[in-house]
């Protein structure tokens, strides 16, 4: 019992612990949604260097905001990427399109994949002289060409809009995707065959109008488009550990070490250490979508209640009932506080299979320390180690005594004032006759009548 309950006020403990650090995070995300107080400029610069995914999306959202709120004309996207999801990249567009201050792609090295049509959404895009940009073809997770046509079509769509919102030949936004099309660039003297992805250089993107213009610098890019002064939003910490909470990979780790941490502890009592990991990665896990916007207090909530059906199921019989509930609960909230639920489903299953590796191996080597030693009897009641289910009377072994009622054969006798219960082998004996013990086996009792002893 006491193990239990320093379990339940440790599970507590982690799960408070979570709650606040939640809060914390949300007051944190609240505050960063003000303008950060850097120095106000006419043009500020915002990065896209790195892969584009949700965290991305989040932080772009944010600073587009934050750059209106500072008093900024011109919004520099200073892209270096080789993409990234497609359904983060189609958010970033829309909040490009939407914002009311002028934007520029500035593709400081190669805007590839989800990155062109990040840059195409733009009103303008210059490049430096050794950048490029294209290759957008639709891949999956492993990296291989998506061909299913539905998705492809999509994709093209979204590239050929982008494309002709600002005057720019859709054909070659169609070949950066496709590449069953045929398409032709006088401009450069090429013509791009079936089988070729569109992939342009600085100097045919301004040559076929997907450039307004080159540059050797960034601050020669600058003084192109006349800035005075600027100012640049960087991600906040806040927005930073979000991105990595919520990379798949990093999701995946987070559920191995949750499942079993908590399987463990819940197998496995006394230890505390592992229910703390499991707690602490679902908690990173929460707070990783939380401060990206994706995962609510209603969320934790049914995580949460899941945890505790499951541990109530290994102390409450109710058929599986409540285990069943609490399953249903943990992968709903797990599940619905992500971006993507088919990206979460993903993970949680390869968690679930390497989460059961380990607690097999754990199990295997803690074995004894298992929550079913409690309901299993262990012990084995020897009688070298002083257990004996019944007095043993070998004491009474040669005793002459009477018998008080009639012996057929079993009956009761007195010897020395002791009243006995007694069973012949097998002949009659009348109450009142001698008899004489010949055998104790065990707690049974044999005698004989004196008389009939003297006879053999």
């Amino acid at each position: 019992m006491v193990n239990i309950i320093r379990r339940w006020r440790t599970g507590w403990f982690g799960l408070v612990a979570m709650l606040a650090s939640i809060a914390l995070a949300s007051i944190g995300a609240s505050a960063s949604e003000a303008p950060s107080g850097a120095a106000a400029g006419d043009v500020a610069v915002i990065r896209v260097d790195r892969t584009i995914e949700t965290g991305l999306q989040r932080f772009l959202e944010r600073a587009l905001g934050e750059a209106e709120a500072s008093g900024a004309e011109t919004a520099v996207l200073v892209i270096n990427t080789f993409g990234g999801r497609v359904d983060a990249a189609t958010e970033i567009g829309e909040a490009i399109r939407s914002t009311p201050l002028r934007t520029i792609a500035y593709v400081e090295g190669k805007a590839i994949s989800a990155g062109s049509y990040i840059a195409l959404n733009a009103d303008e895009i210059y490049m430096e002289e050794t950048s490029t940009i294209g290759a957008a073809a639709v891949v999956d997770g492993s990296g291989n060409r998506v061909r299913d046509s539905k998705i492809v079509s999509v994709w093209v769509k979204q590239m050929v809009a982008a494309a002709e919102r600002n005057g720019r030949n859709p054909a070659i936004a169609e070949g950066m995707v496709d590449d069953s099309a045929k398409v032709d660039m006088p401009e450069i003297g090429q013509v791009s065959e079936p089988g070729e992805l569109i992939t342009l250089t600085a100097q045919e993107a301004v040559a076929v109008g997907y450039a307004e213009g080159l540059a050797t610098s960034f601050d020669e890019f600058l003084s192109t488009i006349g800035s005075t002064s600027q100012q640049t939003i960087e991600p906040t910490l806040a927005e930073q550990a979000a991105r990595f909470l919520t990379h798949p990979a990093t999701t995946t780790v987070l559920f191995i070490l949750g499942i079993a941490g908590l399987v463990i502890e819940l197998l496995v009592p006394g230890f505390g250490v592992p229910g703390i990991v499991g707690i602490v990665a679902f908690g990173l896990y929460f707070l990783g979508n939380y401060v990206a916007g994706f995962a609510g207090v209603e969320h934790l909530a049914m995580f949460v209640v899941g945890v505790l059906l499951l541990a109530l199921e290994l102390f409450i019989p109710s058929f599986g009932i409540l285990g069943v509930m609490g399953i249903a609960a943990l992968i709903a909230g797990v599940v619905l506080a992500a971006y993507d639920t088919g990206d979460a489903l993903t993970s949680l299953g390869i968690a679930t299979l390497f989460a059961a590796v380990i607690v097999a191996v754990f199990v295997r080597y803690f074995k004894h320390r298992g929550i079913w030693n409690k309901f299993i009897l262990r012990d084995a009641l020897k009688t070298e180690e002083g257990y004996v289910s019944h007095a043993t009377r070998s004491d009474l072994t040669g005793k002459v005594g009477k018998a008080v009622t009639p012996l057929r054969p079993s009956g009761t006798a007195v010897f020395d004032d002791e009243r006995v219960d007694v069973v012949t082998d097998g002949a009659f004996v009348a109450a009142g006759a001698s008899v004489v013990v010949v055998l104790v086996d065990g707690g049974r009792i044999v005698v004989r009548e004196t008389e009939r002893l003297h006879l053999k």
